[in-house]
């Protein structure tokens, strides 16, 4: 009696959503990330309230993201010390704990901005531990690329679904209202990831060092590898110059003489252009093809942004910023080579690492863009953001393609398995 032909077995996203402890972590992304992202709106406009203070209002932004260079070099041993899961839980807790402690009217400023503070320290320890259980729950291959991939595609669809609907929450309720739908998402998060994913070892032994010695000797394993330095050094630069429009699309909107909605479409395309190739790239394209797309599409990612030479109006700007958010689908194929390359026992504090200089690293670039918009017309700093760039991007390309599995020397490879060694 014939069955028929067998059904194949789904792949790419599809196969990744199979997963049953995979769903528990994207739903809990999901609801944590839109709660951050109304909370950082929301504490802006009651710290703005209280003071009546631009510049108090704007540091509240900048506080979340100064404190993740602290909290992931020195808590980064908190990853592989304690089992996932229960550092996972533990943060979305402490999360929930200070924002809740934000909702008492008692609370003054300064503790508004320590609070924000040491939720932005936690954050980074938190996305590390869960880049690294990622591997546990997918394996460290094809469906783990997968799966960061979709954790970025709801992080950038987040920023704008959650800038929005906070905007709309703060019409019907008032800052500190709309403060507490963080603190349930918070605790939606920490029930998802406490009763959806398995229990699991810690990745490495708390020996007799400290946590911070702990944390910082993973940091010095980990940056002193040079393929691991190198691939790290690809995934920050070009997050370093990219970031520059967005720095400079309020500036920007005012020299064009556009209107206040040419503000918003800014700020959107490049996020739409990254969402938009990061799906193609994830379902289109075999693992082998995205690997060798990673270098030449972060050689060139950021030209799109030397359009800004010429001050472009609102069509060929919103263009340029979607095709510089499309280079960013790179980092795909770049995932694959960095898990390939970090010892087990080192991948939470290397995933801590990560996070950590992308965030700083990040801030960075906004600060300096718009030091230079002091100095210079905006399409002048955000044309040579492009070029510098795309300079500092084609220096980094050329040193990962040195540190090619097969292309170093037999010194540089047995240094680097000594100082894996070092770390067991």
């Amino acid at each position: 009696m014939s069955h028929g032909p067998a059904t194949a077995p789904p792949t790419g996203y599809r196969a990744v959503f199979r997963v049953r402890e995979f769903r528990a972590v994207f739903a809990a992304h999901l609801l944590s990330l839109l709660g951050v992202v109304v909370s950082e709106l929301a504490l802006t406009v009651l710290v703005y309230d209280l003071t009546g203070s631009p510049l108090l209002s704007a540091l509240t932004f900048a506080l979340g993201l100064l404190p993740y260079v602290i909290g992931g070099t020195l808590f980064a041993g908190v990853a592989d010390r304690y089992p996932a899961r229960r550092v996972l839980v533990v943060c979305d807790l402490v999360c929930a704990a200070c924002v809740a402690v934000m909702l008492v009217p008692a609370t003054p400023v300064a503790g508004l901005l320590a609070l924000r503070c040491l939720v932005a320290a936690v954050a980074p320890v938190f996305t590390g531990t869960r880049m690294a259980a990622l591997t546990d729950i997918l394996g460290d291959g094809d469906l783990y690329v997968l799966g960061r991939s979709l954790l970025r595609i709801v992080s950038q669809s987040a920023m704008l679904i959650g800038f929005g609907t906070g905007g709309v929450l703060l019409t019907v309720l008032s800052p500190r209202g709309a403060i507490t739908v963080t603190v349930v998402t918070f605790l939606c998060s920490a029930a998802l990831l406490r009763f959806g994913t398995r229990d699991r070892p810690a990745r490495a032994g708390s020996g007799s060092a400290t946590l911070l010695r702990e944390s910082l000797s993973g940091a010095r394993l980990i940056l002193g590898d040079r393929r691991i330095r190198a691939l790290l050094l690809l995934l920050w630069l070009p997050a370093m110059f990219v970031v520059a429009p967005e720095a400079l699309a309020a500036p920007y909107v005012a020299e064009i003489d556009a209107g206040p909605a040419a503000l918003g479409l800014l700020l959107c395309a490049m996020a739409v252009g990254h969402v938009g190739a990061e799906l193609f790239v994830g379902s289109a394209l075999r693992p082998r093809t995205r690997s060798r797309i990673v270098l030449p599409v972060a050689a060139i990612g950021l030209l799109p942004l030397v359009v800004y030479v010429v001050r472009p109006g609102l069509p060929l700007a919103l263009a340029a910023l979607a095709l510089a958010g499309m280079g960013a689908a790179y980092v795909i194929g770049l995932d694959q080579w960095f898990v390939d390359a970090v010892p087990p026992e080192l991948r939470g504090r290397a995933m801590t690492l990560l996070t950590a200089g992308l965030m700083t690293i990040q801030g960075a670039g906004m600060a300096l863009a718009g030091l230079a918009a002091e100095f210079f017309p905006v399409h002048q700093v955000v044309a040579g953001s492009g070029i510098i760039g795309t300079v500092v991007a084609l220096l980094v390309v050329a040193e990962v393609r040195r540190t090619a599995p097969g292309r170093m020397s037999d010194t540089e490879r047995r240094d680097g398995a000594d100082r894996h060694m070092t770390s067991r």
